[in-house]
């Protein structure tokens, strides 16, 4: 099998490429990102590239696309190339794969649902209102589910180990936490290494659809932070809002203040379909995942 890796220059892609290269199954993968790979083995090309121009010959050579490429942190980016990118950049791809009988696997996110308990693939979207990143996901989830129904798409809680976002483990190092009402909001995670099998498992099974990942148990923000920091303290929404919003206005730096609404509300997976029929499970416990993203490198 030859497979293209977008985003191959991404987080994830640190975990997933050597996965991949190391897979007798796997006879070549070639990544395609705006930024140059570091990574380095004899299976592996690169290609450099903005993905709204992506050259979609590249799809003749290869038996399946990886998607990971995606903007996360808006930083400077306008909402029109956000979509762009995330959409409709997206949506020529899948298209073009589909006309020549390519696989897709899709890493889209938990946060396509907004909030909930233990849900299920089947639960209706509802992105948080002004976190583009998750509106983008639902919206091209919903046109996949009606245009390229073989796909697969993958749906990550929180995303964390050594090579996760700066930002996630920035604000998980603070000894700070949000002053929320009780009953505190539940949130669960997924190792990147977990993550990364999951998607070899999705690549080599005869499945489609969608896929929730996230490891079984669950916390809330405030018990994390003061386990590390028991002096920790808590401070309103509207102050860490600010601070958000005039380190992204002022210098581009990390994502709008959407980010953290997701904070306030519980949101929890039940992923029996991926266990099923992906014969998927972390193998990271939250308490090593957790632990992993905390320690400064």
């Amino acid at each position: 099998m030859r497979v293209l890796v977008t985003g191959s220059a991404a987080h994830l892609a640190a975990p997933l490429l050597p996965m991949l290269c190391n897979r007798r199954e796997i006879e070549a993968v070639i990544g395609f990102d705006i930024r140059p790979s570091r990574f380095s083995h004899p299976k592996f090309s690169a290609r450099t590239g903005d993905i709204r121009q992506l050259d979609l010959t590249l799809l003749d050579a290869v038996d399946a696309v990886i998607h990971l490429a995606f903007v996360v942190l808006r930083g400077r980016t306008s909402p029109r190339d956000m979509h762009e990118i995330n959409v409709t950049a997206s949506q020529r791809l899948f298209t073009a794969a589909r006309e020549k009988g390519v696989k897709i696997v899709h890493l889209s996110s938990a946060s396509v649902y907004g909030q909930g308990v233990l849900l299920q693939e089947e639960a209706p979207f509802a992105p948080l209102r002004g976190f583009l990143y998750g509106e983008h996901k639902a919206e091209l989830e919903l046109w996949m589910a009606q245009h390229v129904p073989a796909a697969v798409r993958l749906r990550p809680h929180i995303i964390l180990g050594r090579q996760a976002q700066p930002l996630l483990l920035f604000i998980l190092r603070l000894p700070v936490f949000l002053r929320l009402p009780e009953p505190q909001p539940q949130l669960q995670c997924i190792h990147e290494q977990d993550v990364a099998t999951a998607i070899v498992a999705a690549l080599l099974a005869d499945a489609s659809g969608p896929f929730n990942l996230a490891a079984p148990q669950t916390y809330d923000f405030r018990s994390l932070v003061r386990r590390r920091h028991p002096h920790a303290v808590g401070i309103p929404l509207w102050l860490a809002r600010l601070w958000l919003y005039l380190a992204w206005k002022g210098f581009g730096a990390g994502a709008e203040p959407g980010w953290l609404d997701g904070a306030q509300h519980t949101l929890t997976l039940n992923c029996r379909r991926a266990e099923t029929l992906l014969a998927f499970r972390p193998q990271h416990s939250l308490e090593e995942t957790l632990e992993e993203s905390a320690v400064r490198r």
